[in-house]
């Protein structure tokens, strides 16, 4: 089904209502942009509102020159100009991935959840602080490849996928990888799924026509918690 300005916008305010559910508020920060299939526009979360209280008329037009626009954009104008099959872009500060990235400690392969990156996540360590200008959106691009996940170091992350439904399932998911890695980490050695296994279990794992479902029931969940205020109805 072709998406429709409107239905972007929905699609990316449940997405931010869905990452504050997850672990990924904090204050007014974070953002999601999306671009869709076959279009040049750019969606992307309005600066001033938090995650967990974005509606669609807070998702703007990049191009839009009365849009208040978060400092650190160019995260997003740089990887969807470096990277044509990238549908979606989310930035934030997760407590785990956080952390994680104020560590030298890499992401074992320990679960399923971590099966999703098996082909490897990226890092950018060039610096820690805010990305604002085109070159370091350009350096923290180039750092993610063709990865969908870079490590901002001591900073947060950035992930980059086809569509919003499979950026806020990366998001989520690496969020918990890094969270079971570090409970594992205090209960004995680490076993690790071995590479070439992990990567033969990502077709099962991580299928196509999984993430209808998912994507419903992160609704379901956000409609539960009374997280759906300002949202279209059921």
């Amino acid at each position: 089904m072709e998406l429709t300005a409107q239905s972007v916008r929905e699609q990316v305010a449940w997405a931010c209502r869905i990452l504050a559910l997850e672990g990924y508020a904090d204050l007014t920060l974070g953002h999601v942009s999306a671009r869709p299939a076959g279009s040049e526009t750019i969606y992307i979360k309005r600066k001033g509102v938090a995650l967990d209280e974005v509606e669609p008329d807070d998702v703007v037009d990049l191009e839009d020159p009365n849009a208040h626009l978060h400092l650190e954009t160019v995260l997003h104008t740089e990887i969807y100009a470096r990277r044509p099959d990238v549908g979606a872009v989310v930035h934030g500060h997760s407590p785990y991935v956080t952390a994680f990235g104020a560590t030298k400690a890499r992401l074992e392969l320990l679960t399923h959840d971590a099966v999703l990156f098996a082909g490897g996540i990226s890092v950018f360590d060039e610096t820690a602080e805010l990305i604002t200008e085109r070159d370091q959106g350009r350096a923290v691009a180039e750092a993610l490849g063709t990865r969908r996940v870079v490590i901002l170091r001591n900073h947060g992350v950035v992930v980059a996928d086809k569509d919003v439904p499979w950026a806020v399932l990366s998001a989520v998911t690496l969020e918990r990888a890094i969270r079971l890695q570090a409970i594992a980490s205090t209960l004995g050695e680490l076993r690790p799924i071995p590479k070439e296994h992990a990567e033969g279990m990502f077709a099962d794992k991580y299928q196509e026509r999984f993430l209808a479902e998912y994507w419903a029931a992160w609704i379901r969940r956000a409609r539960r918690a009374g997280a759906d205020w300002g949202m279209p109805p059921e």
